[in-house]
């Protein structure tokens, strides 16, 4: 499990399911109040996330089920809201998120930020005053998100222009699967793709096409 206490809200993360989705927890190192993201699977091992805080709500990048896979059990065991952005396929939403919406974790706060591609629900979750940001698989280290059609590498490559790379270079992304990076250090390739002619291109995408 990935740490980070020093910092002004402990990060804690967890690679869990079929589909080693990263699961976060956020925790106010004052309140000892969490968010739990992406529940992905392996209850138990979220359950252990937990530890030593008082969760009061689960938040969703996005609703495809190698991010959701526990999160009926959770919500069953834990009886915590759920929040997410319309226009997913999870039902029975206590607080639907919109672009800009502050989410309070103790004296902390993150702020929504609605960055759609990938899917049409898709947000990353920023913590305010902070370099942190949990981006769900909107943009990896390798490259963006997986699209389903023409359409939505376009929404994708809109995405990406508009809203992430208005970022500081100092932002660390925490994305779905695979490791953490520093926005700065990719901004260069994501520029260079940006770019680029892709055509009717979707699907897999890395920065070097």
């Amino acid at each position: 499990m990935m740490s980070s206490p020093g910092k002004r809200l402990e990060l804690r993360m967890r690679a869990v399911g079929p589909w080693e989705t990263n699961a976060y927890v956020l925790i106010c190192l004052t309140t000892r109040l969490s968010v739990l993201i992406d529940p992905a699977g392996e209850p138990g091992t979220l359950e252990e996330m937990l530890a030593d805080s008082e969760l009061f709500a689960i938040l969703l990048t996005h609703s495809h089920m190698d991010h959701v896979g526990a999160l009926r059990e959770m919500r069953t065991r834990l009886k915590v809201p759920v929040m997410a952005h319309p226009g997913g396929t999870v039902p029975d939403v206590d607080r639907w998120l919109a672009d800009g919406d502050l989410i309070q974790v103790g004296e902390h706060s993150l702020r929504v930020y609605y960055t759609p591609g990938h899917t049409d629900d898709i947000v990353c979750f920023a913590i305010v005053d902070d370099n942190r940001a949990i981006v769900g698989d909107t943009i990896f280290e390798g490259g963006p998100g997986h699209t389903s059609s023409p359409q939505a590498f376009q929404t994708t490559l809109q995405t990406l222009r508009d809203t992430i790379l208005a970022w500081p270079d100092d932002t660390m992304c925490y994305p779905g699967h695979g490791v953490a990076f520093r926005l700065g250090d990719k901004r260069a390739a994501i520029e260079a793709f940006l770019s680029k002619d892709h055509g009717r291109f979707f699907g897999d995408a890395t920065w070097d096409m």
